[in-house]
């Protein structure tokens, strides 16, 4: 029962005006959007990224095969310095004898440091092209995680600008409100008169 008599002196209050109201009613639509949809968007945008990765990692594997080949080419003698933790790679001339033809002999990317006569497994696509290897089980979820990451920090990125600005409004008609109220209560408090 005192809930219910405090909320309604809440209601009756002659301070609290509209732009108030419309901003509490924001600020518990903004938690149970942050709350309820931003996981519901991660999770599906993940599922998604997930299903369309693993269908490209399905369609690479058929496509790709690994070979090991003997490097008989020379790589550069100059390496250029390693960029972001990832190993280096440089084209050389490789060759490999496929099971029943004769030896065959291409151009593949080898990891830096590999020296002529080496073997080294290698993959080419169904045209010969030297290709990476296929995306893995942790690759293809790693990329839903991400893509559920960024989908989550977008959808609140969004509802947290959407907030800001309804409460940028509410703050700007609560102020042009407020100046209406004084400008009709301001005379009985001074001894201006209204002009």
């Amino acid at each position: 029962m005192r809930d219910r008599v405090r909320g309604r002196r809440g209601r009756d209050n002659p301070l609290r005006r509209r732009s108030d109201a419309v901003e509490a009613w924001t600020a518990l639509a903004v938690a149970v959007l942050l709350l309820v949809a931003v996981p519901l968007v991660a999770v599906f945008a993940g599922r998604w990224a997930h299903a369309d990765a693993q269908a490209v990692a399905d369609r690479q594997q058929a496509e790709r095969h690994r070979v090991r080949v003997e490097v008989v080419g020379h790589l550069p003698e100059t390496m250029p310095s390693v960029e972001g933790g990832r190993q280096q790679t440089f084209p050389v001339a490789v060759r490999w004898t496929p099971p029943g033809e004769h030896p065959r002999t291409a151009t593949a990317r080898v990891p830096a440091g590999t020296r002529a006569g080496d073997r080294v497994d290698v993959w080419f696509d169904t045209r010969g092209r030297s290709v990476g290897p296929p995306p893995n089980d942790t690759m293809v979820w790693q990329h839903a995680l991400a893509m559920g990451t960024c989908a989550a920090g977008g959808t609140a990125g969004v509802v947290l600008l959407g907030h800001a600005v309804i409460r940028r409004v509410a703050m700007r008609r609560r102020l042009d409100e407020w100046e209406r109220e004084w400008a009709r209560t301001e005379p009985q408090w001074t001894r201006r008169r209204p002009a």
